[in-house]
């Protein structure tokens, strides 16, 4: 027997964010999120998210044991800047078995249609901004930071749920001995060139970190605006996942192009805290995983290049090329021996050709379904 209820309790709310510690306790690609990290993220009042929009969590059980979570999210600052009626489902984890499925997935179709939204959409997990996409393909290596990990399975249990695809997302590997040397060589003449032309390319300063914040959120917030699903952060969104970022952040890979004193581009790059995570049992720091997380992190030998943009006036005059320059030359420098850059969606044809021409190699792609309600 297949029983789905909402999340309401504390105790549930574990149990909602624990169970994909069993579901996957076979799985060496899995990746653990840390609790603490979860537990905020779900819950009103910590995460700025819910300051604006809504959302339910439901738990699966089959025969009284748990099988499966979703998530049914109502993301208001999303239909009004995209002028769209659509709902969300995230957080789906689910053992192999259609029927369950799609009990979970009808259930949050039915929470979003009594919200009157005509559309789901997911997996998405509040919004573009934060992690989304179902992996569609590349299973044989773990996700790398703030990326998502499914069994393959999964895509045909939506699919069999009567959802299609809406886009896929695509995940490039850069191996160490593969670089593009390009724009690391012409690294210093485009920056010198760049220079006379009154631009300045410069590290982020931590030390002056919020002040920093103010112009990288405005690019943020307009290089991006014609993305599929885009939906500007707020500024308690920003900061709250700045802050978050700064933890892990190296200056060395997180840059900045000012023009006129003003920040007109930015790429940010993160070491990949998935090498340390994965490490640690059921994401929870204490009493032994603060060390594990706080000792290994000198041993990580991969980045993720998460953004990198430049507002539109200012394109294709070799800033990125400068930015991807600096991420070739400093990885080489910290024994980098690989970067992953994601997520491209696949319709962006200008970033993937630019990902290509550095011999970046598609490895992952992430897919995001809909289904009409």
């Amino acid at each position: 027997m297949i029983q789905v209820t909402p999340v309401g309790t504390k105790r549930q709310l574990k149990a909602f964010i624990d169970f994909p510690h069993d579901l996957y306790r076979h799985d060496r690609n899995y990746v653990p999120e840390l609790f603490i990290a979860q537990r905020d993220l779900l819950t009103p009042g910590k995460h700025p998210f819910h300051e604006h929009s809504s959302m339910q969590l439901f738990m699966a059980a089959k025969d009284g044991k748990p099988a499966g979570r979703i998530a049914a999210i109502l993301n208001n600052n999303h239909n009004r800047f995209n002028k769209c009626n659509e709902g969300f489902f995230g957080f789906f984890d689910c053992v192999d078995d259609p029927d369950l499925a799609r009990e979970l997935l009808d259930t949050a179709a039915g929470w979003l249609r009594e919200k009157g939204v005509d559309a789901i959409i997911g997996p998405v997990n509040f919004s573009t901004n934060e992690t989304c996409g179902m992996l569609a393909e590349g299973f044989d290596l773990p996700p790398v930071a703030m990326m998502t990990y499914n069994y393959p399975y999964y895509n045909r249990l939506v699919e069999q749920s009567g959802f299609r695809k809406k886009i896929d997302l695509i995940a490039y590997r850069i191996d160490a001995h593969d670089f593009e040397d390009k724009p690391a060589r012409m690294l210093d003449t485009l920056s010198q060139r760049l220079e006379q032309k009154g631009f300045r390319l410069r590290n982020v300063n931590l030390k002056n970190f919020k002040s920093e914040l103010d112009g990288i959120k405005e690019v943020y917030n307009k290089a991006w605006d014609k993305n599929l699903g885009f939906v500007p952060m707020t500024d308690r969104e920003f900061d709250y996942l700045a802050k978050d970022l700064k933890m892990i952040l190296d200056p060395d890979f997180c840059m900045v192009a000012e023009y006129e004193g003003k920040i007109v581009g930015f790429s940010l790059c993160i070491p990949d805290i998935n090498q340390v995570l994965i490490r640690i049992p059921k994401g929870r720091l204490l009493p032994t995983g603060i060390f594990r997380l706080l000792f290994q992190r000198r041993k990580i030998n991969g980045v993720r290049v998460i953004a990198l943009g430049v507002l539109e006036p200012y394109r294709k005059l070799g800033i990125e090329a400068v930015f991807y320059g600096g991420i070739i030359k400093n990885g080489r420098k910290k024994n980098m021996q690989s970067a992953e850059a994601s997520w491209i969606l696949e319709d962006n044809f200008l970033m993937n050709k630019a990902i290509l021409n550095i011999n970046g190699k598609p490895y992952k792609k992430y897919r995001i379904y809909e289904k009409a309600l």
